[in-house]
């Protein structure tokens, strides 16, 4: 292993020690989806996408917020219509947290649109195969 390896190995071994029990997967189609962007001063853009997911085989819903801020650029979404199937990658509220706005709300980090074959963070397919393979095979 070089140092590249290592230094990733330790940088996930860490992000998962501490989300670990936070980290979430939710595939399901998009029932309504709401994106807000802000300008500061033509310096500071936000944007905000709230999204409402109905997972395969259940009658409840999930939301998801995504919250993007950069300076000069404008973040990039990709783009999302009802009744697209959705992989959402996220962290679930914290337990501690007593608002009531984030209880119940996963707090995206990917989204893989099976519809249109996009992704919000770009991933190496071929890796995702391999995983799953193995995982098939372990069991």
């Amino acid at each position: 292993m070089g140092f590249r390896e290592k230094l990733a190995k330790h940088y996930t071994d860490a992000y998962i020690t501490k989300y670990g029990d936070r980290l979430a997967q939710i595939q399901g189609n998009a029932v309504s989806v709401k994106v807000e962007e802000k300008t500061i001063l033509w310096l500071f853009h936000k944007i905000t996408a709230i999204l409402i997911v109905r997972p395969e085989r259940s009658k409840g819903i999930v939301k998801c917020v995504y919250k993007k801020s950069k300076w000069f650029k404008k973040p990039g979404f990709i783009n999302i219509n009802p009744g697209h199937l959705l992989v959402i990658q996220g962290l679930k509220s914290k337990k501690g947290k007593k608002s009531k706005e984030n209880k119940d709300s996963i707090e995206i980090m990917n989204i893989m649109n099976l519809t249109t074959k996009k992704d919000l963070v770009p991933v190496d397919k071929s890796q995702l195969k391999k995983s799953q393979k193995v995982q098939r095979i372990k069991q």
